[in-house]
């Protein structure tokens, strides 16, 4: 085992980070199959796919931490909302997470700071890019199924909203 390289507020956000990441995977899955309950196969994938890419997020606090000499410390993840009323309340569940989520990169950043640690802010500055494409979806993604309101809208969306979200990069 090596000797710690990462401050211990740094390392103590990091570890924070990471097992919330692990819990946006765990609430994407839950997302996931709400949507493929009430049929609406595009979200339930798009979901999926989004579970992944917070899987691999986690993975980069991962090897960062193991990288410096610090073993990541997994924590309970609780289980995730899974009952929905709506495909907006599905949609406003997601953007709510990454909001969260933005804010916790953001205390990871000012202990970085902080502790005039160098390496996590370089990490950092990719995870708070990435969350300004993340917020964007999701607040794109309600704005869109709350403009669903026609008959066969959101079906149509369904079909759609992968490469409506995702084809630009968005949600990578």
């Amino acid at each position: 085992m090596q000797i710690s390289k990462i401050p211990a507020k740094v390392r103590t956000e990091l570890n924070r980070q990471l097992n919330y990441e692990l819990g946006a995977a765990h609430s994407y899955r839950a997302l996931s199959l709400w949507c493929a309950d009430q049929n609406l196969k595009g979200f339930a994938a798009f979901f999926a796919k989004q579970t992944g890419e917070e899987h691999e997020h986690a993975e980069k606090i991962m090897e960062h931490l193991l990288d410096r000499g610090s073993q990541p410390e997994l924590a309970a993840i609780a289980a995730p909302k899974q009952n929905f009323k709506s495909l907006l309340e599905v949609a406003q569940q997601a953007q709510a997470m990454e909001v969260a989520n933005t804010a916790g990169i953001h205390a990871v950043y000012e202990a970085a700071l902080t502790a005039k640690d160098y390496p996590t802010q370089v990490l950092m500055h990719w995870f708070i890019n990435e969350q300004v494409e993340e917020e964007a979806w999701t607040a794109e993604m309600v704005g869109r199924v709350q403009s669903a309101t026609c008959a066969g809208s959101v079906s149509d969306l369904d079909r759609h909203i992968e490469k409506l979200l995702a084809g630009d990069g968005k949600g990578e």
